[in-house]
């Protein structure tokens, strides 16, 4: 039930929905004061959601940054959290902006790092026919030459949270001893942090995918743009997910 609502509550988190709201209440109302108002709430959402400057300088403060792996230690299992493919039918996929959670995990192995992968990702679809991700990835693996014994696949899991508590599972029967390395996208990384420590699993991030607050700042940062609030999307789901993971435990 709570997986269901939050996907119906998601519409009304992002900026973009904000604006959309206050201009059609400002269609409705008679009054021209408070019409006026709602305009110009809507009008000062869109300048400072639009601004990539306000986007990356909140992301350098909040993405866990990258930090190099113990060069000394050889880790038993790479955790790497799912959203990196998408659907094309309930048999097939394709990676997708996230495809770095997957390059940087296979570059672990490749590279004697990690001596297991595992797939931590079910469907997040709420109807019809239902795309599995660790399953679609277990295959796209096998081209790679990765062998079967070094690939562990979690498929029920939903959301982050369920990531970390089949996850734990999926780890104790393979007998892998910590800490494992976690992958996921930078912005992601601290709430799944926080998640996988409730559920008493020793990890050492390993963010990637950086979408936000990297590089030097330039003048196009003050510009605004339409991409920024895909970006404030994704910060402000984090932030609230994040919060109400704290409230819940």
């Amino acid at each position: 039930m709570f997986f269901f609502f939050s996907k119906i509550l998601e519409f009304f988190i992002y900026p973009l929905s904000w604006i959309l709201i206050l201009v059609a209440l400002a269609l409705l109302v008679k009054k021209i004061l408070l019409r006026r108002r709602l305009l110009f709430a809507a009008l000062a959402i869109l300048v400072i959601f639009s601004n990539p400057f306000l986007l990356n300088q909140f992301a350098d403060r909040w993405d866990i940054k990258n930090r190099p792996l113990n060069p000394a230690q050889k880790y038993s299992c790479v955790i790497v959290l799912g959203g990196f493919s998408s659907e094309v039918t309930p048999d097939s996929g394709y990676f997708n902006w996230s495809a770095d959670r997957f390059i940087q995990a296979l570059k672990l192995y490749t590279t004697g790092k990690v001596s297991h992968i595992l797939i931590t990702g079910g469907s997040g679809a709420l109807v019809g026919p239902k795309f599995i991700e660790a399953d679609w990835v277990k295959k796209e693996l096998k081209t790679f030459k990765v062998p079967d014994s070094c690939v562990l696949i979690e498929d029920r899991s939903r959301n982050t949270l369920e990531n970390a508590a089949f996850t734990k599972v999926v780890l104790q029967n393979a007998r892998l001893q910590p800490p494992y390395v976690l992958i996921t996208s930078g912005f992601h990384m601290r709430r799944s942090l926080g998640i996988f420590e409730k559920q008493q699993i020793q990890v050492v991030p390993f963010p990637c995918n950086f979408i936000a607050g990297t590089g030097e700042t330039g003048v196009g940062d003050f510009v605004p743009d339409g991409g920024t609030f895909l970006g404030w999307d994704i910060y402000i789901k984090e932030l609230l997910g994040t919060l109400v993971n704290k409230i819940r435990h």
